[in-house]
């Protein structure tokens, strides 16, 4: 007993009560989170429209999520963290209710599409806001405790979301709605800007980091950021087919929505067991190499599901993927930190975030394009295949991800060759992670 209340107490001890806000915001927001979960089925099954058509649909929330995450990174640099958390909750709520109760093609596109940009212009706003509270030391801890708060409410969400789609599709949008503005609720009343004003050498130009003017400039420019970003974009592209095409293959082989509600039940179910345990396996390890590792067990999961043919299969795939994900993420979420420059965070989140857009936008379409034209078996398998490569690329780009990363901590220090930095001590070692040597949405929602 005593051993437990110490892993407790290690893992969420310490951490500021902004962060808490935050989280519970998660957790309530997550629970309600129905509709992207369903609306590949609720499009095919209860608007009949054809799975070119549902995969237009998601794609354009992909869009609207591209252009939110865009406006939003820049919002929340100028403009601040708190009132585009807030603006992109209360438009996402709306947009949520006037998507549910569209009939046409094209306003549930446009219902799609302006969803998807409110509700993603939160994320750099949500990024930006847990960096500034959550000091470098614990940041680890920080982002596994809101993931585990993520897949906790996806978990519960997806079985609920199974029985309540029986009664009625259109109490999946409200329910959405409801514990949007809930977090939105949590927001205003307890959690503050947590933007730091520039100081006085800031405003004369004499820091150190790039100008604000230049933001673009300076990110077009960071060709290690970019690579980065490049990599999280075709491990999205293979993640999200999960949510587009997974459900689609599953009702081909005869099962219901209530059944792929329980098979993907069982990626959050995983994740809440086993995330708060994966820093501590982590800790100390390259960070490419576990990135890499991430890479080929989720091409494997995925590669398997053109095999699956029963739910229990379609389950074994999901766990398999799932292990992959819970490696990814800690490590992708600390790396995309550590590479941002203090003064830029917004918009750097903003642009890692529109990977996850971007993918989010052309998994579906070119899931159903590949699947249509060379079957399922050619898309599941290409899946796999995407991951080994994405892994090679890991495993190539890493050293320099960590030494950006170390002149960033310490700039104007030399740089230390990568093989020669030592595991961080304990004190340090909750946000250093995997820093010797060398993770959505999140789940990408957010």
């Amino acid at each position: 007993m005593r051993t437990v209340r110490g892993w407790f107490r290690d893992t969420t001890g310490g951490l500021p009560r902004t962060f808490w806000y935050l989280w519970t915001g998660t957790l309530i927001n997550r629970l309600g989170s129905f509709v992207l979960v369903f609306l590949a089925i609720y499009l095919t099954q209860a608007r009949h429209f054809s799975a070119a058509q549902a995969g237009l649909v998601i794609g354009l929330w992909g869009v609207g999520g591209a252009v939110g995450t865009t406006v939003g990174g820049t919002l929340v640099d100028r403009w601040g963290r708190r009132p585009t958390l807030l603006t992109a909750h209360l438009g996402a709520a709306t947009m949520m209710l006037s998507l549910g109760f569209a009939r046409p093609l094209w306003a549930v596109a446009v219902g799609a599409l302006l969803l998807g940009t409110f509700a993603e212009a939160a994320r750099p706003a949500f990024g930006a806001m847990m960096i500034d509270v959550v000091p470098e030391r614990d940041r680890l801890r920080a982002f596994s405790l809101n993931y585990w708060a993520i897949n906790l409410g996806f978990a519960c969400a997806a079985v609920l979301a199974g029985l309540a789609a029986e009664a009625g599709y259109l109490l999946l949008f409200v329910v959405d709605a409801a514990t949007t503005l809930a977090t939105a609720l949590i927001i205003f009343v307890k959690v503050g800007e947590t933007r730091r004003a520039p100081t006085t050498s800031a405003v004369k130009g004499a820091t150190s980091g790039p100008p604000r003017v230049g933001a673009l400039r300076t990110i077009a420019a960071d060709r290690v950021f970019l690579g980065f970003v490049v990599l999280n974009l075709f491990g999205a592209l293979v993640f999200l087919q999960h949510i587009s095409m997974l459900p689609i293959a599953m009702g081909d082989a005869g099962l219901s929505p209530a059944t792929y509600g329980s098979v993907i039940a069982l990626n959050g179910v995983l994740i809440v067991a086993g995330q708060l345990f994966v820093p501590r396996l982590i800790r100390g390890r390259s960070r490419s190499h576990v990135l890499a590792l991430a890479s080929v067990v989720m091409g494997v999961g995925f590669g398997l599901t053109a095999f699956a043919d029963a739910a229990w299969f379609f389950g074994l795939t999901v766990l398999i993927w799932t292990l992959g994900e819970m490696l990814n993420s800690p490590s992708n979420a600390t790396l995309i930190a550590e590479l941002s420059p203090a003064e830029l965070r917004g918009r750097y989140q903003g642009v890692f975030s529109l990977s996850w857009q971007v993918a989010g936008a052309v998994a579906p379409v070119l899931g159903g394009v590949v699947r249509e034209h060379a079957g399922n078996g050619a898309l599941w398998l290409g899946c796999a295949a995407i991951g080994m490569a994405t892994a090679l690329a890991h495993l190539l780009s890493g050293p320099a991800r960590e030494r950006r990363a170390a002149r960033l901590r310490h700039p104007g220090a030399p740089v230390v060759p990568v093989t020669a930095v030592q595991p961080p001590p304990p004190q340090s070692a909750e946000a250093a992670a995997t820093a010797p040597a060398e993770p959505v949405g999140a789940r990408t929602p957010a």
